[in-house]
């Protein structure tokens, strides 16, 4: 008797089932194979020099923005903030190091709460898993936060509960305050090419109000703690050429992808772009390709390789559309690039903690100063034309010639992208 039509159809679907099963475990074995041996190539391994530009200060309005590109010079200018503070800090970072840089951050907040400055500290809990649990071990003077690793409960399928907190914040006094790439370690502080901000005037107090907010919402989740609320001030003035823009998993917020966005579509010279991860969207891709084909000079600064090598190989999988749209791709040789800058037609700039990937747009807790100023976008485009130098830049002819091998990777890890 010939099978039914229903067995047939169950057939079918073991077989699709049993086939996207095969494809997920050869794209998982693919991915960790990857990062295995990318793992043991480096070990040993130290990057390259080089070039940086020196802070430099500028005047926006009633605010000021002093830009960083090397971490020596940036920590030794947090060090004395933390060591100079009378009243209050608030410490954030993603990834705190527990090597001789780390503990010489840790050391500063910890002398400044105990001659009596009011201490605030978050870190990621997942960030941190493998730094040593002694270091975590902080004094009592200090209010530290882990922002947990799942703070979801009992509500498993609330996308809004599984954010990171990928945000790096210093603020001291309400008087100066510090954001954008860096994280605290001994690497980034010689090793990596980043860019950070200091900032003074009324956009201190949003990076108050930043920080405030996100431990007031999880201060109720720190592991056997329950701290207090912190309280900030209402700024009492509106600094126009500035704004700090966060996202905001909890709240479903995610300004950041708009802000790029509205840039990219108003742009009519030229857009910079450097980001440590590029895994945009397709409709983020397209806005590049669009401001391209209408003649904006559209530049895409990345890593020739990442600390990541597959985000490395799935971010390969929009060149060729890029470049086909006259998108030119530099590659930052040598040592790892990790800034999250953009600058458009010499007027607007934003320096943050957000990649260009779905991670930090759609997912983390992520923070940008977005400045309207010809000066401060001046000051960008200089650092890019420096790192540009730096730079190996791929042409159409060079990617449409990649070997056979690389293609099939790309192809097989493509349906991860939408995961990174």
């Amino acid at each position: 008797m010939p099978p039914s039509a229903t067995s047939r159809r169950l057939r079918v679907i073991r077989a699709v089932r049993r086939a996207l099963l095969a494809l997920l475990g050869l794209q998982v074995g693919l991915a960790v194979g990857m990062s295995v041996v990318d793992s043991y190539r480096r070990r040993g391994k130290r990057p390259g020099p080089f070039p940086t530009v020196p802070p430099r200060s500028v005047e926006v309005g009633s605010a000021s923005i002093t830009t960083y590109t090397y971490g020596r010079d940036l920590y030794a200018d947090m060090i004395a903030a933390i060591e100079g503070a009378q009243r209050r800090i608030l410490f954030e970072t993603y990834i705190w190091k527990g090597d001789a840089t780390g503990e010489r951050f840790k050391q500063a907040l910890a002398a400044a709460a105990a001659r009596g400055v009011e201490v605030h500290c978050i870190y990621d809990g997942f960030a941190n898993l493998v730094v040593s649990p002694g270091f975590k071990r902080f004094p009592r003077t200090m209010r530290v936060l882990r922002f947990p690793l799942y703070n979801g409960g009992l509500r498993f399928f609330d996308a809004r509960r599984y954010g990171r907190d990928h945000r790096k914040i210093l603020v001291v006094d309400g008087r100066v305050g510090f954001v954008g790439g860096y994280n605290i370690g001994a690497a980034y502080e010689t090793e990596w090419r980043d860019t950070h901000v200091r900032v003074t005037g009324p956009p201190v107090i949003d990076l108050e109000r930043a920080f405030a907010d996100l431990w007031n919402l999880n201060r109720r989740s720190a592991l056997r703690t329950r701290h207090r609320p912190l309280l900030v001030q209402t700024p009492a003035e509106w600094e126009p050429h500035i704004r700090l823009q966060r996202n905001i998993p909890r709240m479903w917020m995610f300004p950041i992808r708009a802000m790029y966005l509205e840039a990219i579509n108003r742009a009519s010279r030229n857009v910079w772009i450097t980001t440590a991860y590029f895994l945009p969207d397709q409709d983020f891709a397209d806005a590049l390709k669009d401001a391209a084909r209408r003649g904006v000079d559209v530049r895409l600064l990345v890593p020739l390789k990442s600390n990541h090598i597959v985000a490395d190989w799935i971010s390969r999988g929009y060149y060729a559309q890029l470049l086909e749209a006259g998108v030119r791709i530099l590659r930052y040789r040598d040592a790892m690039i990790h800034a999250k800058t953009a600058t458009v037609d010499g007027t607007w700039a934003t320096v943050g903690t957000a990649n260009i990937d779905r991670l930090s747009l759609q997912g983390n807790y992520e923070i940008n100063i977005e400045a309207i100023d010809p000066a401060f976008a001046a000051t960008l485009e200089e650092v890019f034309a420096v790192d540009e130098t730096h730079c190996l830049e791929l042409t159409i002819a060079e990617w449409q010639a990649r070997d056979l091998h690389r293609k099939f990777t790309e192809a097989v890890l493509a349906p991860l992208r939408p995961l990174l």
